[in-house]
């Protein structure tokens, strides 16, 4: 595509000059917007059709060289929680359990290969399969996209190992859920704000959106495995082959790696894990129990019985015990407590200083690694920084609600189809401006639940367009937080991970589109 590829920082810079040209030549306007609950109990600022105004133009010109620091101050929780998983995860790498743990996991499964079933479809093939459908089910469940950033640091090395590339690892978990998003059999942050908004039932007609989440998932994992196995006949034919040399020499250190027993500093680090787990159980039960209390009981209890094994075998087992019920809080906490940043960065906070101790590094060796891992991955906290600035100056320049004043009028006398396929493309590019689904629901389902009563298109589908439009281009646009930090964390540029992209996501736009025309032909139920 290039002689030489820019850098992301160059890239992103040429675009927020591109933004501050469009606040030159598009007119500054905006609705009114009120505050709203949801059903769910989100409060959302929804905008009140036909107030849109035009207001005294803002062009940003200078604003260009402050959007860099404007951007850190739109997007703290993200770029602290980068430097914070740059830090836990350097701080576990140390303990070379990643490494340990794949090698074993990837010798238990070559293990199936006696078995004809397993032979024929290939087991490397059938561990992409199993995991691109968990994740994609996360996606479309609870909406997964941050907690990918974790997962990418696993799942790069196991891709690694199996002889294929980063972009391999980064499919398995970011482009898997991704395509979960736009499924969206029961994300409440995009479906359920989107239904409540335009008057149904929150989750109604789950039946076609099963369907179309089964199609993408099923498209993704194709094209994923057809990469794949490209990638391990030829490793050269990997964009990322210069890349990947990082991983490639972790690997090969984490090979000479020495297996560490346990120590007094490990089983001490293991009881008081325990204790505040049960000490924190034991909180919760006390304001009544409920379902997911009761799956944090059982955490605790395997928690108990797997770490005590875990530290009578060696520390990397131990720490990989460690890892693991991380991730399973993780989830427990997104699905049933609403975990956010703040929270997730503390868990891995936690990962980090428990697998510290139980190494038996000093508090001032503990900080130095620390330091280390955020130092590492500090490159891609400032490009979210930087992308954010993007953003800034579309908003601050006022044109925003321009553009979508100037889509609402071009709907207008274009038929059922015509309207359909107009709002689903509209918020497919909106994506590369706003990459919240909770913030496009707000903006856009008022004007266009008013738009699709006057022209007949059935409100289940206006929603079926946000949601399948809302979850593609986030997996290509610069203005994605997650996937920058993704990226970052892959140490993949963004610009190979366009030319890899960009026609998949391309084509998925065009079969989201396909799904979308049916609801036009039957009514999906409200109820």
């Amino acid at each position: 595509m290039f002689k030489k590829i820019p850098h992301t920082y160059a890239i992103i810079f040429c675009l927020i000059i591109l933004a501050a040209v469009c606040t030159l030549l598009v007119p500054s306007g905006e609705f009114n917007r009120v505050e709203q609950v949801t059903a769910s109990g989100k409060v959302v600022n929804q905008i009140v059709p036909n107030t849109f105004h035009y207001e005294e133009s803002s062009p940003q010109v200078w604003q260009i060289m402050s959007a860099f620091f404007k951007g850190f101050q739109r997007t703290p929780g993200i770029i602290a929680f980068i430097l914070i998983l740059g830090g836990a995860f350097w701080i576990l790498n140390e303990t070379n359990a990643i490494h340990i743990g794949v090698q074993t996991f990837l010798k238990k499964s070559d293990a199936l290969t006696k078995y004809k079933i397993f032979n024929l479809i290939g087991v490397n093939n059938l561990i992409i399969i199993l995991i691109m459908l968990m994740f994609s089910l996360f996606g479309a469940v609870f909406g997964m996209s941050e907690e990918t950033i974790a997962f990418v640091a696993i799942f790069i090395p196991l891709a690694i190992s199996m002889g294929y590339d980063s972009i391999t690892g980064i499919c398995m978990c970011f482009l898997a859920a991704g395509l979960g998003f736009a499924g969206c059999i029961l994300n409440p942050f995009t479906l359920g704000i989107a239904q409540d908004i335009a008057g149904l039932k929150m989750f109604s007609g789950i039946e076609y959106r099963i369907f179309i989440w089964l199609v993408m998932t099923s498209i993704g994992i194709a094209f994923v495995l057809w990469y794949a196995n490209k990638i391990k006949h030829n490793p050269r034919k990997s964009p990322t082959y210069s890349e990947d040399f990082f991983w490639r020499k972790a690997q090969k250190e984490a090979k000479r790696g020495d297996i560490t027993p346990t120590t007094k500093a490990t089983w001490i680090t293991y009881l008081l894990v325990a204790a505040v787990q049960v000490g924190l159980l034991i909180s919760c039960l006390a304001n009544g129990v409920e379902t997911k209390d009761i799956v944090f009981a059982i955490f605790t209890f395997l928690y108990i019985v797997l770490g005590y094994f875990a530290c009578k075998k060696n520390i990397q087992v131990y720490s990989l015990v460690i890892l693991f019920f991380t991730i399973f809080y993780l989830v427990l906490g997104v699905i049933g407590y609403d975990w956010g940043f703040e929270e997730i960065a503390a868990l891995f906070f936690t990962m980090a200083i428990v697998c510290g101790y139980a190494m038996g590094k000093s508090t001032s060796l503990l900080c130095q690694s620390f330091i280390a891992g955020a130092k590492d991955i500090l490159s891609a906290a400032m490009v979210v920084g930087l992308a954010s600035g993007i953003i800034v100056i579309l908003e601050d320049g006022k044109v925003i609600d321009t553009l979508l004043f100037g889509v609402s009028n071009a709907i207008d006398g274009t038929g059922q189809v015509g309207a359909l396929s107009i709002m689903y493309g509209f918020q497919t590019i909106l994506n590369a401006i706003i990459t919240s689904g909770t913030a496009k629901a707000a903006m856009l389902m008022p004007m266009f639940s008013e738009i699709s009563n006057i022209v007949g298109v059935n409100l289940q589908s206006t929603v079926t367009a946000f949601h399948i439009g809302d979850g593609l281009t986030n997996l290509i646009t610069p203005t994605s937080g997650v996937l920058i930090a993704v990226l970052g964390v892959a140490h993949v540029p963004y610009i190979k991970w366009l030319k890899f992209a960009w026609k998949f996501i391309l084509v998925m736009v065009i079969i989201g589109w396909l799904l979308l025309l049916p609801t036009l032909f039957f009514s999906l139920p409200n109820f």
